[in-house]
């Protein structure tokens, strides 16, 4: 038993050695000029429409469907995951990512038909990002009612 123990930490030291570091800054700034970019086509997308007259809390609703279904798109092309792979978190936390991850899915369990494959297996990326997204939105919103605190636009 205590050989083991000795063979499995020199093994691990060994091993340590020779994991290539992962390029952190390098990372971080591709994360923050990919991810960057993505809001600035956001924002364009969102100028367009309030200069053509629309309400900011509808030209922000059509920008988001605009920038899901280009992020469902080009996920479609096969361009999206190299975005992702270069941009890593800068492309995937947007909500063109959310696109990506629902329509990964979708493509890939196609062939297993529209609702055995798409239909069973669309959210499973995305299923968990929703889930939380809904609890963590529920908990905010206790704490606010037992705090008392007057939510933002809220009647109260």
């Amino acid at each position: 038993m205590l050989a083991d123990q000795q063979q499995r930490s020199w093994y691990q030291r060994i091993r340590a050695r020779h994991i290539p570091k992962a390029p952190v800054v390098r990372n971080l700034l591709l994360a923050f000029v990919v991810g960057g970019s993505l809001t600035a086509i956001g924002q364009i997308f969102m100028d367009f429409f309030l200069g053509r007259g629309a309400p900011l809390e509808k030209a922000g609703a059509y920008t988001a469907v605009v920038i899901v279904l280009l992020g469902a798109l080009l996920t479609g092309l096969g361009i999206y995951d190299e975005i992702v792979r270069i941009g890593g978190m800068g492309a995937a936390l947007p909500i063109s990512g959310f696109a990506n991850a629902v329509t990964s899915a979708a493509l890939e369990y196609r062939r297993e038909g529209w609702i055995l494959g798409v239909g069973a297996k669309i959210f499973t990326i995305a299923g968990p990002v929703l889930v939380y997204g809904i609890l963590g939105s529920i908990v905010v919103g206790i704490i606010y009612l037992v705090l008392r605190i007057p939510i933002p636009g809220g009647t109260g």
